[in-house]
């Protein structure tokens, strides 16, 4: 996977030097694709992008971008035209939010598209395993800053729970831009400070506090961000015993030799287990198109034709780790390629 990351990291800096000069309020004035956003997603998208060059050699290959979803959905939200870009990887929905920064800057054709489902694992060292079993409960209790409203104390596992290893809280994730951070928040932190009662109450007479209670990571090293380089969380986590480290299942089991999934709530991160739901991190990966640019930016439909192509069971985006979605899902996003509806304020509701 190396060559096409520096083929697309140097368009990605002809591109921008071309982009200064251009113009054109729907992007007609630039030539190629360009893709921002999630690391989780990127390595399928590059994927897509390298069989959509090969098979139509007429367009320029896609520009290929890993930012992180947040930080993604900035730059896809900044405006219609050819200095911004046309496709954002995802691995969290779109916020509410977002779509409003997206509207009020005049993007208002958002086209959504599910591509396949990934896992949210957390991981230690094979070869230097503690053989952690963990609840949401207890990732929660370790990493909040103020765990049920009361300050963080835990310096070991032990400290979190009495059946933990006594080996200190190290956890390397993702950093606040990352859509991977959104989805340890919703699918692990939150399910684990909601196991306290009084936090469910809370949730209903104050979400602004509750979000800051159970979502707020502590501070004090004990939690390490890693940046949007998953193949460098992998190589932390392998060489540390007692690390722990948070990111997507096709990293994990593209690593199987170095890392391992640990279970949550006595359920490992598989394929299986991912694709049926029955693992508590498992979550739908998206690509957010820009409807205003579908006709603009040449090539841009084959290029998502190419994706819905990629994306079925035994294909190759499977074959990188992408676990497929349900049938009548996969079918659903094909024809929303085919024919496009804008996503609205209604649809995130």
């Amino acid at each position: 996977m190396k060559t096409p990351v520096l083929i697309v990291a140097a368009a990605l800096a002809l591109a921008g030097c071309g982009q200064q000069a251009t113009g054109g309020g729907d992007g007609s004035s630039r030539q190629e694709i360009r893709i921002v956003g999630s690391s989780t997603v990127y390595p399928f998208t590059v994927a897509v992008a390298e069989r959509f060059a090969q098979a139509n050699p007429s367009f320029r290959p896609p520009v290929v971008e890993s930012t992180g979803t947040g930080g993604g959905m900035q730059l896809f939200c900044n405006g219609v035209g050819a200095q911004y870009p046309d496709v954002e990887n995802a691995s969290r929905r779109i916020k509410a939010s977002e779509l409003e920064q997206c509207n009020r800057n005049g993007v208002n054709q958002i086209i959504e598209v599910a591509v396949g489902i990934d896992g949210l694992a957390l991981i230690e060292s094979a070869q230097r395993s503690t053989g952690f079993q963990l609840t949401a409960r207890d990732v929660y209790a370790a990493l909040a800053a103020n765990p049920f409203g009361r300050p963080q104390t835990a310096r070991t596992w032990r400290d979190v729970n009495p059946t933990l290893p006594a080996v200190p809280i190290r956890v390397y994730g993702p950093p606040p831009t990352s859509g991977t951070r959104d989805s340890f928040a919703e699918l692990i932190l939150d399910k684990g400070c909601n196991t306290d009662p009084a936090m469910e109450r809370l949730k209903a007479e104050d979400s602004d506090r509750h979000k800051e209670v159970c979502t707020h990571i502590r501070e004090d090293g004990a939690y390490i961000e890693a940046g949007e380089n998953d193949n460098l969380l992998i190589q932390r986590v392998a060489e540390n015993e007692g690390a722990i480290g948070v990111l997507g299942y096709s990293y994990m089991e593209e690593n199987q030799e170095r890392v391992r999934g640990i279970p949550l709530g006595g359920i490992a991160p598989t394929a299986a287990t991912i694709q049926n739901f029955t693992y508590p991190g498992a979550r739908r990966l998206y690509i957010y198109v820009k409807g205003e640019h579908l006709t603009a930016i040449p090539g841009l439909r084959e290029f998502l034709a190419e994706y819905a192509r990629a994306w079925n069971p035994g294909g190759y985006l499977e074959q990188r780790g992408l676990i497929p979605l349900p049938e009548t899902e996969r079918q659903a996003a094909a024809r929303m390629i085919q024919n496009p509806r804008p996503i609205t304020a209604a649809d995130l509701r």
